[in-house]
């Protein structure tokens, strides 16, 4: 692997993190400690978002940059008599994605390798092998012999179970490969966003914050804005790229490299347009390349914050990303860049005339 930089190490200690909904505490601790830093107070909602606050202009208007801390991953449900392990998907699967993939139980006595398993295909009759397993018919198998020795080892209902995927730098070492892209780089956006503005006089107060449980319904955008009541918010997360096999350009046009997606419609949000328009409008300025995007399923953390109170303009900022969902994904490191620098150039011309012209135009 090449050797990592601080910005790489950073994503890899992010992404290697476990948590998914409902049991972020590590992949919290791991954003605090990196935003720490560039942060005049820490705080947390009481579902467990963290909320980092910057101020420039105390009497500003207050700035929401979200990503979510969660990733898709499993649950225990059952442990059978044999040491099998039955579980629950935690956010969305696609059950082809799935079979034969290494997981970790995280455990109370530690963590166990487990892998995904069904049953065999040279015994299913020849039409049964043609369709998909379902994922109810999906076990998890740790080695174990007995209900009582998965016990043992720690194994109960209600633990998390994250897939198993190591950080890598490809060939082209712009093209990261990692699990939980979705959205730990909402996360490190967030991060890098607050480092920018160290020393830089901004009109306004920042929130660089980790939500919980976005894959299961955008709850801890929900709660952590109606803590902080922003006044503008940005939810930073991933985005389909359209550029490998198979795809058209009317599906998915985004490239990958081509800049962070600005999304014009999602299932949760209809993009706030004087916003969209702002945002866009810095970028051409300063020459930060970016893509339009409308993703008719599927939504981000501002469809929740979007509708806090008496409303707050929002915009999803997206990083276009392959096979998310899955154990791997991969993404470009210009992008992530160029969407720190977007926001973070946005956010320093932020004041309260604009927010108020932004809001009410």
């Amino acid at each position: 692997m090449a050797k990592l930089d601080e910005t790489l190490s950073m994503l890899k200690d992010l992404t290697d993190a476990k948590g998914v909904p409902g049991n972020e505490r590590e992949a919290r601790d791991v954003m605090k400690k990196y935003i720490e830093p560039f942060a005049d107070e820490i705080t947390t909602d009481n579902l467990g978002s963290l909320i980092a606050k910057k101020v420039g202009d105390e009497n500003g208007p207050k700035i929401m940059v979200a990503g979510h801390l969660d990733e898709v991953g499993f649950m225990i449900t059952q442990i059978d008599d044999k040491g099998f392990l039955r579980f629950q998907t935690v956010g969305g699967w696609w059950s082809q994605v799935m079979l034969a993939q290494r997981v970790t139980i995280v455990t109370n006595k530690g963590d166990i390798t487990g892998v995904i398993g069904s049953k065999p295909p040279h015994i299913l009759p020849a039409e049964a092998r043609k369709k998909p397993v379902d994922i109810k018919d999906m076990f998890i198998d740790i080695g174990a012999s007995s209900r009582e020795e998965a016990q043992e080892w720690g194994v109960k209902p209600g633990d998390m179970v994250v897939p198993y995927f190591e950080f890598t730098v490809m060939n082209n070492e712009k093209m990261l490969l990692a699990k939980a892209w979705d959205n730990r780089i909402g996360c490190a956006i967030a991060i890098d966003v607050l480092k920018g503005l160290k020393g830089e006089n901004h009109p306004n107060v920042v929130y660089g914050v980790g939500t919980v449980q976005e894959e299961v319904g955008l709850r801890g955008a929900r709660t952590s804005a109606s803590k902080i009541k922003p006044d503008i918010a940005f939810g930073v997360d991933v985005g389909i790229a359209g550029d490998t096999p198979g795809i058209s350009e009317k599906e998915a046009q985004s490239k990958m490299g081509e800049g962070p997606q600005i999304i014009l419609y999602d299932a949760s949000m209809v993009s706030h347009k004087g916003l969209r328009d702002f945002v866009t409008d810095i970028a051409d300025e300063n020459n930060i390349p970016y893509q339009f995007d409308a993703i008719a399923g599927g939504g981000t953390d501002s469809g929740a914050i979007h509708l806090t109170a008496n409303g707050v303009p929002a915009l999803s900022i997206t990083i276009a990303t392959r096979y998310i969902h899955s154990h791997a994904a991969m993404l470009h490191r210009d992008d992530y860049e160029n969407a720190v620098k977007l926001i973070t150039e946005v956010i320093k011309r932020l004041d309260k005339d604009t927010v108020a012209k932004i809001t009410f135009d």
